[in-house]
């Protein structure tokens, strides 16, 4: 059962929107808007990405709720390690890249951009290679190969080491067949599901498709952390806990996950607030070291104020605000308020 949802004026009064700007190109854009909303347990974020409709843009929404009116659960650890982020960038931009992060035991690797060879993406992941003889390295695809391309891409990039590929193909059906062909053809690449674990049923069809290895789980697609904990409990897969493109305030929310898992074998993707050339906090959760330090983000007045996205954009999240909230599944949430 859902938590319970405050009223509808308790979120838009607390709303907050930002148009923040990004250091590279990452998901096909150059600044980052999201919503923010203040509750009684602190900050929570709703940013689901623009092309996304108000059913699943509805999770989203419950999760900043959860973040904001009802907190985390209790932590099982207090230092989260957390992989570097290489976008899509030639090889020569790569230690420019690496260089943001620190220290790091892990970098996932963006591959099969749009207007990219394997050439490029073999450059870009033999860069990292160089760069970090002794890190784990991991690739993203984000679906953008067909199973052929796929095999082919992954056979090859696998001649530097690969701890795994997070979603090769769009389908389920197809990553079960991408895994098939890899380990009949000796090659060991792990499979990791992403995009396909979008939905409370996608850990669990995943599971019995035989279709990866390990997911990767992102809180806000999926409903919260107490939601996400119940759908990898009941997945029985090894989990990697990724973000969103979040601000500072949508990785608390990813910690917390990560944080709350009984086991957590591999390093989480939650170190994108270094892909931003701002965000909404004065202390960034940012990686130290190779990890991030489990603590509370707190949205800083100045800079809301400084990032505040345009009264247009501010009234579309608004708008979308209500719409999502309306989607939100059936709980004991009070009805719509007149007027909204």
């Amino acid at each position: 059962m859902p938590l319970p949802y405050p009223p509808l004026e308790e979120l838009l009064h607390s709303a907050r929107v930002v148009a923040l700007p990004m250091r590279v190109k990452f998901r096909g854009i150059l600044e980052r808007e999201t919503l923010l909303l203040r509750g009684p347990m602190g900050w929570g974020e709703f940013g689901a990405f623009p092309e996304y409709g108000d059913a699943e843009a509805s999770r989203w929404l419950a999760s900043a709720i959860e973040a904001s009116w009802h907190g985390f659960p209790e932590p099982l650890r207090t230092s989260i390690p957390v992989n570097a982020t290489v976008p899509a960038v030639s090889a020569d931009a790569v230690p420019e890249i690496l260089a943001r992060f620190g220290r790091v035991d892990a970098v996932k690797v963006k591959v099969a951009e749009r207007g990219q060879t394997l050439d490029d993406d073999a450059a870009r992941v033999a860069a990292v290679r160089a760069a970090l003889p002794d890190a784990a390295v991991r690739v993203d695809a984000n679906g953008g190969w067909d199973v052929p391309a796929a095999v082919e891409a992954l056979t090859r990039l696998s001649d530097v080491g690969l701890e795994y590929a997070e979603q090769p193909v769009p389908e389920i059906e197809g990553l079960a067949e991408v895994r098939r062909r890899l380990r009949a053809a000796g090659v060991s690449v792990l499979i990791a599901a992403d995009e396909s674990v979008r939905k409370e049923d996608d850990p669990l069809r995943v599971a019995r498709a035989g279709a990866a290895d390990l997911l990767v789980v992102k809180v806000a697609p999926l409903g919260g952390v107490r939601r996400a904990l119940e759908l990898v409990a009941q997945a029985r897969m090894p989990a990697v806990v990724s973000s969103a493109l979040d601000t500072s305030v949508g990785i608390r929310a990813g910690l917390a996950l990560a944080a709350a898992l009984p086991e957590l074998p591999f390093a989480c993707g939650l170190g994108t607030v270094s892909l931003l050339a701002a965000d909404v906090s004065t202390a960034p959760l940012v990686a130290d070291d190779g990890a991030i330090t489990l603590r509370d983000a707190v949205a800083d007045e100045g800079l809301l104020e400084q990032y505040a996205a345009p009264s247009e954009r501010r009234d579309w999240w608004l708008a979308r605000l209500r719409r999502a909230y309306a989607a939100l599944p059936a709980t004991d949430a009070p009805s719509l308020p007149a007027g909204f």
